[in-house]
């Protein structure tokens, strides 16, 4: 218990200063909204204006829920009959939902549904399944959303989404300090995997992991924890029995993020080559039987997934960055290289790096290396697979941010601090002429200055998925409840506002011609009083015209011109004669 109370304080200490950090979230990322649509709207995948209920929706209302359980399963048990025998003449894959010919009134409730779970829809995880197959994304982390949004009903907060975040992060640093004995021995390692947790922990990147609710904090979790598993397995020489947890960590790695994918297979690929200069043949067999097992429990539990790499958008989109080779790739690893540096260590990343690296350098072809025989296959498979993710991702990935290197924050971080360490523990005694305790005083004396420094760097975080302010804009929203809201958008922006549109009596949803040219102007001009919520590239003299010419309102005054999101709203009233 006494050698687990310091580790535990470190981790306590850490997710203490991570959850201030989700404690002042107040808004949040179009993705991260999305996240909660996909995970808690019943069987409706996406938003859409002119669709409020989405196919599936309709159906399953309609044609599959009976008065009963018995009534329910029959009207499956049929419908799945159906399918079989008629496939795409079936009922369920040729119903229609209803589609207008413009955007149609949402209601507070129907968007409340769309983002929050109650008693009717609670832990129905095959509408989370069937949701994320027409996204790029598989299921895991979307299903324990739901679960979460199942326990605290009827709500969003950053506390659901980030507490999942949470967890995984106290997983990563858990497993850092069982990594560092793995690294360095028992007495060397507890100190080096306590430095790289509460360097880690403390960093900008673990913040941001925190604080963004997407997938990419379960991620990081897996690929630490799979990394895990192989140096276990290939200290022990156990790559040929019980590599049942080895299965289940690689098939939920997959089902949480493809970019998993690339992590793993870097990592398989330097363990089979070990195992093969190794001479350890049996064990490599088992290994390759292990991951071709894992592949196909992964596809066969979500079959989408093979369209999702490799004929959706995004898949597409990635495997062309791939293509273009070295075309513009020199600006990409500039732009991830600076999102390595201020998510890691700030300014001492590059100058950390090179000395790290100095000394890898130099163990290679130095008589006396910085490890034991024994520990080189460690050492490679900690080495190779990180910067050859960095490299696929930097060509690969379809936006220059932070979100696709969150797997990596970790490794980096205990790659530097192990380097370091075990540097300073084997130049130190040539200095120092054997005195121990100096040594070690100096090794503690560095690592305590990184991890001051690291605290410092997250003190000043620079509010990345924070989206501070963003609570005044919804308190406008509540102080309008009774009054509808037209919100006015370019591409899908309005997904940044369903929090909002919670509060309003009800909103339209419409682009700036759609307003221009509507149709139906009755359900307009009907209204007395109406905000008008204008996201970023819209014109807002042209609105202001638009409201006045077409529908007879006239700008009573502004509620706010700036916001985290760039948006602006203003209070339209029913003009009156003269």
């Amino acid at each position: 218990m006494r050698q687990r109370l310091p580790k535990m304080l470190v981790v306590l200490l850490c997710l203490a200063v991570l959850a201030v950090g989700v404690w002042h979230k107040e808004g949040y990322h179009m993705d991260e909204l999305l996240s909660f649509e996909l995970a808690n709207a019943r069987f409706t995948p996406w938003i859409v204006p002119t669709q409020p209920e989405g196919r599936l929706e309709k159906f399953v209302k309609n044609e599959i829920e009976g008065d009963s359980a018995g009534e329910t399963f029959g009207n499956l048990a049929e419908t799945v009959k159906d399918v079989l025998q008629n496939r795409g003449g079936s009922k369920m894959l040729s119903y229609k939902a209803d589609v207008y010919e413009e955007p149609v009134w949402i209601s507070a409730e129907e968007f409340r549904e769309y983002i929050t779970v109650d008693k009717g829809d609670d832990f129905q995880y095959l509408s989370v399944y069937f949701n994320v197959k027409d996204d790029n994304h598989p299921p895991v982390h979307f299903m324990l959303l739901h679960t979460m949004s199942s326990l605290w009903k009827g709500t969003v907060s950053p506390f659901l989404g980030c507490f999942i975040n949470l967890v995984a992060v106290a997983g990563i640093l858990i497993l850092l300090m069982g990594l560092g004995r793995r690294l360095m021995g028992p007495e060397q390692g507890t100190a080096l995997g306590v430095l790289a947790a509460l360097l880690y922990g403390l960093s900008a990147g673990a913040m941001a992991t925190t604080l963004l609710i997407r997938m990419y904090a379960l991620v990081a979790f897996f690929c630490v924890a799979f990394f895990f598993i192989h140096v276990q397995k290939w200290q022990e020489e156990a790559f040929g029995q019980k590599n049942k947890l080895l299965i289940l960590v690689t098939v939920l790695g997959f089902l949480t993020q493809y970019f998993f994918l690339f992590y793993c297979l870097l990592l398989a690929a330097v363990t089979g080559v070990l195992l093969a200069a190794s001479k350890r043949y049996k064990e490599l067999f088992r290994y390759v039987r292990s991951m071709v097992t894992a592949a196909v429990i992964g596809v066969a539990l979500f079959p989408f997934s093979v369209s999702d790499v490799f004929s959706s958008g995004r898949g597409v989109e990635a495997l062309n960055n791939l293509s273009e080779g070295f075309s513009g790739y020199g600006a990409r690893l500039k732009a991830f290289y600076q999102i390595l540096e201020g998510r890691t260590f700030g300014v001492l990343f590059t100058p950390l790096l090179l000395a790290a690296l100095l000394l890898f350098w130099y163990a290679i072809f130095s008589k006396k290396p910085l490890w034991e025989q024994k520990q080189k296959g460690i050492w490679w498979m900690l080495c190779i697979p990180v910067p050859g993710y960095f490299l696929l991702v930097s060509r690969m990935s379809p936006y220059l941010v932070d979100r696709y290197m969150m797997p990596i924050f970790p490794f980096v971080i205990l790659l530097v601090s192990a380097l370091l360490m075990q540097g300073l523990a084997w130049l130190l005694p040539e200095r120092m002429a054997g005195r121990e305790r100096g040594k070690q005083a100096v090794i503690l004396a560095v690592g305590g200055l990184l991890t001051i420094w690291q605290f410092a760097g997250i003190l000043h975080y620079d509010g990345t998925y924070l989206y501070t302010g963003y609570a005044a804009q919804e308190a406008v929203a509540r102080a309008y409840s009774d009054v509808p809201c037209i919100c006015v958008y370019e591409g899908v922006g309005y997904y940044e506002n369903l929090i909002e549109f919670t509060s309003y009596e009800k909103t339209l949803l419409v682009k700036p011609e759609e307003l221009s040219q509507r149709r139906d102007k009755e359900s307009v001009t009907s209204l007395d009083r109406v905000v008008v919520l204008l996201k970023p590239g819209v014109d807002d003299a042209g609105i202001a015209q638009t409201m006045q010419e077409e529908y007879g309102f006239t700008l009573e005054k502004w509620l706010f011109l700036e916001s985290v999101h760039g948006d602006r709203a203003a209070l339209f009233t029913k003009a009156t004669a003269d």
